[in-house]
Order: C-alpha cells, then structure tokens, then sequence
C-alpha cells in the first residue's frame, strides 16, 4: 500500500529527456555559499562548510533501493553510501529516535532521508539546530517547488518548505462500474447524493457497501474531505472543532448510512472481516486514496480488471468546488549538517522528479509533470475499466488545506481508540465529536502545541 507498495520494474518510459534532467540537478541545484532561511521560515539557516567531493549517505527503504541505485548508477561521479532502514513505516519512529542519539554526539548524520512518517516535520523543522535543511532557501530550485501538486509540499512547509513529497494518496471516489451499470446507478457527485445512493443500495441490494470507517485514517477520507476543522495547525497554534457545520453534517451522513448498513463500520485493510463479508464482489463502492485501486481492489478483494472506476472528489450541494483528503505519501529530507547540500539535493530531486524513477513508480507521483508521465504508463492504468487520470489529477489539486498532515496530533490513534470503539459499541459517530475534540486538545499541549480552540 501507499509508499511501502512494492516496486514494479518497468522500462517503457526511458525517456531521451532523462539524461539532461539529470544533468541539470546536478549542476543548478544548490548554492554552496552560507544561506538565510526565507521570510517566514522558523530559523536562519546557516549551512556548514561545504565539501563539493564530500560522500553522502542516504536513508531509504526497501522499496525505494532500486531507485537510490539507480542515482548511483547514473551519476557515478556522485559518492552515495546507500543504508536501508524501515523508512518509519507502520508507526515506527527509527527516524526520529537515530537522529536524536546522533544530535547529542554531535555528529553521524545522513545527508538524505526517505520517511513515510508525514509527521516528522515537526521535530526535524524545529529546535535549536533542525535536523531538516530549509530547501527553498536555494537548495531546491523554485522552478521545481513550484511543480509539485498543490498543497503536495503542505506537510513539508513550517514557515519553509523542509522536504520533498515522493507520492501523494489523494482521495477518489472508486466504484465497480460493471455492478453499477448493472443495478442502473449514477455514480455520485455530492455527499447528498452519496447518501441517497446508499439508502437505495440498502433497500435494492442489502448486503452490498458503498464505503467504511473501520480503519485508522477514515477520518482522513471523510472528516478531511468534508472540510471538517479537526486538525488545524498554524505554526505551534493549534485547533480542533469537530462541532463546527461541516463536522456535524459528515458525522450526520455516516450515522444514517451505517444504520442502513450502506456503509460498513469494519477496516478493509485491518483483520478479515471486511474481505470476508464483503470482498470485491459486493463492494459497490469504497472512498479511498489512489492506490486503493491497484493495492485493495485489485490486489487485496481480487475485484476482476475491467471492472473498477474512479471518480473525482465528492463535495457538498452548497459547495461550488470539491475537496478531498489526502492518505499516504512519502517524504524525502535533506540533512542541514550535510557538507555536500550540492549532491544530497541532486538525489532528492532525482528520486522525486525523474522519469525513470517516477513514472513506474508503484504509487502516483507528487511531481506533476511524472505524475503525467504515470498516468501515461499503460501498466499504472490497464487494471482500470475507464480512464482514471480526470479523477487522480482533479483530486491531487483539490486537498483540503484546511487539515494539517504534519500535526503532531495523531488523528489515526484519536479516530482508533476514541471515536471507533464507541461507534463499535452502537454509538454514533456524531455522538463522539466531543471526546474527539477534547482528546486532540489534551494530546496538543504534550506535542508542544498552543490550543487556540
């Protein structure tokens, strides 16, 4: 799933472009001289003396190994000490805890992490010496910056953007068109009609699902898509009001559509019962992040290729444009104690940005113009039984700003051990927004945040 999905090796893609991209990362990346952060940015950033010949060493993961060699081979003039560790997937915090030990010995930083974990921003951005360099303050070209999907490097800005996004896990609409064809159903554009579809499954088709809230990040689907103020992040302010309207009104909808039975309280990537009850032979529809298609539908529920549909973000009848949520999406930093910023930029571009990393990467891009490039992949899109590029490029523009990924509150835990063993008891979800509340403002405080509401 997401960033941890394992890699798919490809070579359609080779592109003549690739090696003049290459090359331009390498020489018109970074500055060399001392820097100052830009305005707004939480320190001055001050690189320390630069080493041009310097080895660096970069952290990645299993998955993202091909991908690093892939920068040695091509740039055989660049010494990289390539070491592998668990990327901090599945809640690790190896990331953290190593960086940690290596600032109270004053030295042994890598100069490149991968890290899944978007919530390392607030550690690695902030201190007396951050671990991460600020890269718009001449690291990373803006002409690069300013390609990545809009709000992609939201998790990665503290005043400046510290990181760099691998993929994003924009969330889409997916449906089985063959069964929604079959039942004579229009596939859904607003939340209202997402209910109204779902009463009518429940009274035409009982058995049948159109969404579930069990797992850990629902509240990243629903409550984040829905414009819901639960998470919200300025700087150390921060605020959580799960009784504002639009909170009310989701928790409203998923109530009802549990109760029809239309949406299912289990987890589909947690435990059997989802696959169990439901499979892909009676999931109508799922609302998800775009690699819900090729690693749940296809993969997980064996849903047959042919079959499966994207539609673009859902949005309120009152609401001229839609939002979405955003779940997954990898992260690379660069280390501010590097002496060879040059180099350690060169590679994080080149993970993120290259044609040969990005467009058959497993998960879609951060990057537009590889994002493209994916969608252009026959391998990324031929399990699919319509062209799911509309419903991928209008969601990654459309994430919520609203809702801070890199908050240090963890919303997946509050959503897994307050609201859901609640909902699992009978209660309602709209019944829970208070504790909700309370636990995110209690949590706040302990991570360093200022409640402002």
């Amino acid at each position: 799933m997401r960033s941890d999905s394992p890699r798919r090796t490809r070579s359609w893609h080779r592109l003549a472009t690739a090696a003049a991209t290459a090359a331009l990362l390498l020489t018109g990346c970074a500055s060399t001289g001392g820097g100052t952060a830009t305005a707004g940015a939480t320190h001055a950033f001050q690189q320390v003396e630069q080493s041009p010949g310097a080895t660096i060493t970069v952290w990645v993961d299993s998955t993202r190994l091909p991908a690093a060699k892939l920068f040695q081979k091509e740039h055989p003039d660049v010494p990289v000490d390539i070491v592998t560790y668990d990327g901090d997937a599945n809640g690790a915090s190896t990331f953290q805890t190593k960086i940690s030990l290596f600032d109270k010995a004053g030295s042994g930083w890598p100069d490149v992490v991968f890290d899944e974990n978007t919530t390392d921003l607030g550690w690695a951005s902030t201190g007396k010496t951050p671990f991460a360099a600020p890269l718009d303050d001449g690291i990373v070209p803006k002409s690069v910056l300013d390609q990545f999907a809009p709000g992609a490097l939201t998790p990665c800005t503290n005043g400046s953007v510290y990181c760099l996004r691998n993929d994003i896990g924009q969330n889409v609409l997916w449906y089985n068109k063959t069964l929604l064809d079959k039942f004579g159903y229009q596939v859904p554009t607003t939340w209202e009609q997402y209910q109204a579809l779902g009463a009518q499954v429940a009274k035409e088709h009982p058995g049948y699902t159109v969404g579930a809230v069990g797992d850990s990040f629902a509240s990243y689907i629903y409550f984040w898509g829905a414009q819901c103020p639960a998470n919200t992040l300025t700087g150390t302010a921060f605020s959580s009001d799960t009784g504002s309207p639009k909170c009310v009104q989701m928790a409203k909808l998923l109530d009802t559509m549990i109760a029809n039975g239309s949406v299912t309280k289990d987890a589909v990537l947690t435990g059997t019962k989802y696959a169990t009850t439901y499979g892909g032979a009676k999931t109508l529809m799922l609302l998800g992040p775009s690699w819900f298609g090729q690693y749940i539908l296809n993969a997980a529920l064996k849903v047959p290729a042919g079959q499966i549909a994207a539609a673009p973000p859902l949005k309120w009848a009152a609401d001229t444009t839609a939002t979405t949520g955003d779940v997954g999406g990898g992260t690379w930093f660069v280390s501010s104690h590097s002496k060879n910023l040059k180099a350690a930029s060169a590679f994080v571009q080149f993970e993120t940005t290259s044609p040969d990393v990005q467009a058959d990467a497993p998960t879609y891009p951060a990057y537009v113009p590889s994002a493209k490039l994916w969608l252009a992949n026959p391998a990324n899109t031929k399990y699919f039984a319509t062209d799911v590029a509309p419903a991928f490029t209008a969601a990654a523009g459309e994430v919520w700003p609203g809702w801070s990924a890199s908050g240090l509150v963890n919303q997946q835990n509050i959503w897994s051990t307050t609201v859901m063993p609640a909902v699992l008891q009978g209660k309602t979800i709209e019944s829970q927004l208070g504790a909700w509340q309370t636990e995110a403002r209690n949590l706040a405080p302990t991570v360093g945040y200022t409640v402002t509401k």
